[in-house]
C-alpha cells in the first residue's frame, strides 16, 4: 500500500474523528457485551467463580501475542488492512457466542471459552497495529486533551447504551422467565451490530505512511525497553498496577450478585454513576495531563483508586442497613473520577515515552507485561477468593498490591511533573468550570456533533 508519509490537515481531523467515532461505537459494543452482562451471561449457564475469573482473563492474557503482531506490522506494513479485517472478524465472533447456549447446551461454557479466546486473541492483533496506526496521527502535544475528549464522549455514549441495556435485560427476565441466556445473546447481537459500523468508519480513515525501522529479533524487543530506565519504570508500574486492579474488577458483579442479591439491572446501574463521575472528570483530566503530565495526574488519580479497594472491604460490615446502597453509590463515584484519570494517563504515558522510530516495539513490550499481569490476576483472583477467609480480606490484599503499584510510580520521570499540591489546587479549579451550565451544554453539543460526523 503506497501510503503518504504526511497527512494533510484536513486529513489529520478526519482521523480525529473517525478515531473519536470508533470510540464510541467500540464503548457501545463493550457495554452491551462487557463485564457485568457477560459474568451474568456465565453464571446463568452454571458457570462457577473461577470460570467467571478464567473469562475475565481471557482479553486481557491474550495481549500476550503484541509482540508477534507488532512484527506482523512492521512486516506488511498495512495498518489500516490489519486493523480492520483483525477487529471485523473479532467482533463478528460475538455472534457465535450468542448462538452457543442454542447449539451446542451442553458444551457451553468451553465452546464460550475457546470462542472468547479467538476473539481476544483478534482484538488484540487489530489493537497493536491500531495503536501504532493512532501514534501517527493525534499530535503529542495535545494527546491528554484529545483522549480526554474520546474517553469522555465514549462514556456518554456508554451510559444510555447501559441504561438500555439494563431495561432490557430486566424486561426480558419478567416477560420471558426462564429464558435469560436468550436475552443476553440478543445483547450481544446488538452490541456487535455496534461494533462493525465503527469498523466500517475506521475503514474510511486516512493512513500515514509508517516510519522505517529494523525490528531487532523478538528477545532483543522484550529486552530494549528495559535498557530505557524510565521506560523499564513504567513497564514495572504498568504490570503491578493492571494487577492490583484486575485482581477485584472483574468480581465485583460477582460480589454485589452474589453477597446483597442485587440484580445484573441494579449492578449495571451502580456502573452508571460511576460513568457519570468518569464523563465529569475526563475533561479536567486531560487538561492537567497537558498542563502538567501523566505522572503529575497519576499521583493524584492512583492513590484515589487504591483507596477504592480498602472502601470495598468495609461494605461487608454494613450489608443488610439501609446505607449500603449510599455506601456503595459513593465508592462507584469516586472509582469513576479516579479510573478517569489512572485510564487516560496510562494510555498516553506509553505514547508520549516511547520513541517514534521505535513506537511499535516499545508499546508492544509495554502491552505484553501489562497483559501477562492483569491476564493472570483474574485466574489468581478467582483461586485466591476461597483461600482469604472472605471479601473484605480479597479487597484488602488488592489495596496492599495498589501501595506496591504506587512505589514504582514514584520512580517515574516525564516532563512537565509538577508538585501533587499543584496539580490537587487545579484539580479544584478545573471541577468549578467544568462543571458550569455553559460548560455542560457546550459538552453536549459537541458529543452529538461528533456522532453525527461519524454517521456521515
Amino acid at each position: 500500500m503506497n501510503n503518504k508519509r504526511l497527512l494533510s490537515d484536513n486529513e489529520v481531523q478526519k482521523g480525529l474523528r473517525s478515531i473519536i467515532f470508533d470510540g464510541m461505537m467500540s464503548q457501545a459494543l463493550t457495554t452491551f457485551t462487557g463485564s457485568v452482562f457477560l459474568t451474568a451471561f456465565a453464571l446463568t449457564l452454571g458457570a462457577s467463580d473461577f470460570i467467571v475469573g478464567v473469562l475475565a482473563t481471557i482479553p486481557l492474557l491474550a495481549n500476550v501475542i503484541q509482540i508477534p503482531a507488532a512484527l506482523l506490522v512492521e512486516k506488511l506494513r498495512v495498518r489500516k488492512s490489519i486493523t480492520v479485517l483483525a477487529s471485523a472478524l473479532s467482533r463478528a465472533l460475538w455472534l457465535v457466542i450468542a448462538a452457543i447456549p442454542f447449539i451446542a447446551a451442553d458444551w457451553a461454557i468451553p465452546l464460550i471459552i475457546i470462542t472468547l479466546i479467538a476473539l481476544s486473541l483478534l482484538a488484540a492483533v487489530g489493537g497493536c497495529s491500531w495503536n501504532s496506526w493512532i501514534n501517527d496521527i493525534v499530535p503529542k502535544q495535545s494527546l491528554g486533551k484529545f483522549f480526554s475528549q474520546r474517553m469522555l464522549r465514549s462514556t456518554a455514549t456508554a451510559i444510555p447504551a447501559a441504561l438500555l441495556a439494563a431495561w432490557f435485560i430486566s424486561w426480558w427476565q419478567q416477560t420471558f422467565p426462564g429464558l435469560e441466556v436468550m436475552g443476553y445473546s440478543l445483547l450481544f447481537v446488538a452490541g456487535l451490530i455496534f461494533g462493525l459500523i465503527g469498523v466500517a468508519v475506521i475503514a474510511r480513515m486516512p493512513e500515514p505512511a509508517m516510519v522505517v525501522q529494523t525490528m531487532p529479533p523478538l528477545a532483543e524487543i522484550i529486552k530494549s525497553p528495559f535498557a530505557d530506565h524510565n521506560f523499564c519504570n513504567l513497564i514495572k508500574f504498568l504490570a503491578s498496577w493492571n494487577f492490583s486492579i484486575n485482581l477485584v474488577l472483574p468480581f465485583l458483579t460477582v460480589y454485589l450478585i452474589t453477597t446483597f442479591g442485587y440484580s445484573a439491572s441494579l449492578v449495571t446501574v451502580f456502573g452508571v454513576v460511576s460513568q457519570l463521575a468518569s464523563m465529569l472528570f475526563f475533561r479536567i483530566w486531560g487538561v492537567l495531563c497537558d498542563r502538567y503530565s501523566n505522572v503529575s495526574v497519576l499521583k493524584i488519580a492512583g492513590p484515589a483508586m487504591v483507596v477504592v479497594s480498602l472502601l470495598w472491604a468495609t461494605t461487608s460490615i454494613f450489608a443488610g442497613s439501609t446505607w449500603i446502597i449510599l455506601l456503595i453509590v459513593g465508592i462507584h463515584l469516586l472509582s469513576g473520577a479516579a479510573s478517569a484519570g489512572v485510564n487516560l494517563a496510562t494510555g498516553n504515558i506509553g505514547l508520549k515515552l516511547a520513541p517514534r522510530e521505535k513506537a511499535t516495539s516499545y508499546l508492544a513490550a509495554s502491552s505484553l507485561f501489562s497483559a501477562v499481569s492483569a491476564g493472570l490476576a483474574p485466574l489468581i483472583g478467582g483461586i485466591a477468593i476461597g483461600f482469604v477467609g472472605g471479601w473484605e480480606y480479597f479487597f484488602i490484599l488488592a489495596f496492599f498490591l495498589g501501595l506496591v503499584s504506587l512505589h514504582y510510580l514514584r520512580k517515574l520521570k516525564e516532563a512537565g511533573n509538577a508538585p501533587s499540591t499543584i496539580v490537587a489546587k487545579e484539580l479544584v479549579v478545573e471541577l468549578k468550570q467544568t462543571t458550569s451550565p455553559q460548560k455542560v451544554k457546550s459538552t453536549a453539543k459537541s458529543w452529538s456533533s461528533h456522532l453525527l460526523a461519524g454517521l456521515r
